[in-house]
């Protein structure tokens, strides 16, 4: 009987190189995602048995009564409960590269492909599926062309229509499309800052407005509707997503409460298939799959103002 010696190397080596590769991904992911802010803290959701079936703690109480000087307090309610939602995106897709078209292309082919399809893909669908969720979820919302004379009257109202509702001003975070941020710049209420530090270097951007900072996200992850392709009816093989036909607005900016936003990621797999792994093919594999979705509870609505153009 003949012995065969197995090299236990190559499986190391193979085995950490995948692990770079997925370290790279989520590195790309936390770079590039322009509403991780909105990523629900962990004690707040908790998973359900049923499939697709998140929980986010709810409590709700009496409030003051008066102070009896024979009876003492007056008995209070409270309840402490977990309201049942379900996820509805659950988005996966699949590459294959040869090994010999990786070779071929000095190692870069299979490289960067996983990069680019977080970068290029995943991210900005994840940012317009939270921002188009947010939107139909509003509890403020107002329509109009914006200028740059009228920006700070816009911003103004958002954020007295938020003071208002006793939304706390911790926390708040204002994402607005690169236009808009343009449009403060040039409204006469901006403060143009000058860098002194280093002559000739002028730096004008927006890192917070009335103590909220400022996120630019670009307009085309910015519309109050999108339709998702599912990547296999005709028309739609490439999948993504497309500004929704029907519905869809341009938002000009949304004024968010964070904490009452909860962005919501049951499962996160990217899987990286090397070709001595792969049955089906000489071929390096990269599948990558996330089940997600976004809530606003129903008492905290007011915690998102949408601003939208006009249509």
């Amino acid at each position: 009987m003949k012995k065969f010696k197995i090299d236990l190397r190559m499986f190391d080596n193979t085995i950490t190189t995948s692990l770079k590769y997925l370290e790279i991904l989520d590195e790309i992911y936390q770079a590039s995602a322009k509403t991780m802010v909105l990523d629900a803290p962990s004690g707040f959701v908790a998973a359900g048995r049923t499939a697709g079936t998140v929980y986010l703690s709810k409590i709700a109480m009496d409030g003051l009564g008066d102070y009896s000087r024979n009876g003492g307090h007056v008995g209070g309610d409270v309840t402490f409960d977990w309201e049942s939602h379900t996820l509805t995106q659950d988005r996966g897709r699949s590459f294959q590269v040869d090994v010999m078209d990786d070779v071929e292309t000095f190692d870069q082919a299979f490289g960067r492909l996983a990069g680019e399809f977080i970068r290029t893909k995943v991210v900005p669908e994840i940012d317009a599926y939270r921002i188009s969720k947010m939107a139909g979820l509003a509890g403020n919302s107002a329509e109009a062309t914006l200028t740059a004379s009228t920006i700070d009257t816009a911003l103004e109202t958002a954020t007295l229509t938020m003071d208002e509702a006793e939304v706390p001003m911790e926390q708040r975070v204002l994402f607005v499309t690169p236009t808009v941020a343009s449009l403060i710049r040039q409204s006469d209420n901006y403060v143009r800052n000058i860098n002194a530090a280093q002559a000739g270097t002028i730096d004008n951007r927006i890192g917070s407005y009335n103590g909220m900072p400022v996120v630019e996200i670009p307009q085309k992850r910015m519309y109050t509707a999108i339709t998702l392709y599912d990547g296999t009816t005709g028309g739609q093989t490439a999948g993504g997503y497309i500004k929704n036909v029907a519905t869809g607005k341009d938002v000009n900016f949304m004024m968010v409460h964070a904490p009452a936003v909860l962005g919501v990621t049951k499962h996160i797999a990217p899987r990286i298939f090397t070709p001595e792994v792969n049955q089906s093919a000489n071929a390096y594999k990269f599948d990558y799959r996330i089940y997600h979705d976004l809530f606003v509870p129903d008492n905290k609505t007011n915690g998102v103002y949408l601003h939208n153009k006009a249509a």
